[in-house]
């Protein structure tokens, strides 16, 4: 399946997301798949950190990692568990080396523990970086088109993305969906509240049934009941999941970039095959 080449969009961005690894031999796999991803030429690489910090030093680690290998990345960044001079030294830290983009999210604090900090929402994180470090950050915040399943409305959630971006965001990237209409209709209600800055679809390829459903338990991400319908059908036939899969995904990705979106931000996964092949579907590999 592929479509004609995308590379006229030149407003457009891409960014692909990784985790941590926990593993040297995890750490030499991420490098491998950096390393290939890179090759496409994305605006910028994203390295999530966990609850509390839990994947703090993990974190780091990848960022310096991708920097050195000389790609723009974004760093994770949230309070929960974490002190205010914790985060300030962290900043510090990505400031000398270099980094000028993050990614600050909502600070939740892994069970049994005890937060150390007063900070807890996303714009209290947003409001500190922009005051300590000015405008030296392009700062990236979440947003959920489905609404965040801890959310008491949609208006509420819609109420709380905009303190991110009165706080000082400069674009935002969403949970992952495969639902177009819904990002569409989340749009539209922003800008009607004033909400001007990108807010990017985040992409999750689809290749495996049982992790997706359980993901999308966990985040609030709604499975469309056709394609959770096919993706069961096929049990445990891989070539066929990731086949379907996709298909779909790429559907998804050309109708959101001729819908207006103004980028894509892929959650890899820490896995270079399913990404690789949207990237072609789409016609992205002349950027």
């Amino acid at each position: 399946m592929t479509t004609q080449p995308r590379s006229a969009n030149t407003q457009a961005r891409f960014s692909f997301e990784f985790f941590p690894a926990k593993t040297e031999v995890g750490e030499e796999k991420l490098k491998e798949v950096h390393r290939q991803l890179a090759l496409l030429k994305p605006d910028f690489f994203s390295v999530t950190y966990g609850a509390g910090g839990s994947t703090r030093d993990g974190t780091r680690q990848a960022v310096t990692n991708i920097h050195n290998a000389g790609s723009n990345v974004a760093p994770h960044l949230s309070f929960g568990g974490s002190s205010e001079e914790e985060i300030l030294a962290l900043l510090q830290y990505y400031k000398d080396l270099g980094i000028t983009r993050l990614v600050a999210l909502r600070g939740d604090v892994p069970s049994g523990t005890g937060a150390t900090s007063s900070y807890y929402y996303a714009n209290e994180l947003v409001e500190l970086v922009r005051r300590k470090t000015g405008n030296h950050f392009h700062i990236e915040v979440a947003c959920y088109p489905e609404i965040h399943p801890k959310s008491e409305s949609y208006e509420s959630d819609l109420y709380y993305f905009k303190k991110k971006v009165d706080a000082g965001a400069d674009s935002a990237i969403t949970q992952y969906f495969y639902n177009a209409d819904a990002y569409f209709y989340y749009v539209d209600r922003c800008k009607a509240l004033g909400v001007e800055i990108p807010i990017v679809p985040g992409i999750m390829p689809i290749t495996n049934y049982s992790n997706l459903a359980r993901f999308s338990g966990n985040c609030g991400a709604e499975i469309p009941r056709w394609v959770r319908q096919r993706l069961q059908g096929y049990g445990d036939d891989v070539d066929s999941i990731r086949q379907f899969g996709d298909e779909v995904v790429t559907r998804l990705c050309e109708t959101l970039l001729d819908g207006g979106a103004p980028g894509l931000h892929f959650y890899t996964m820490n896995q270079y095959t399913s990404v690789s092949t949207l990237w072609n579907n789409l016609g992205l590999g002349e950027r």
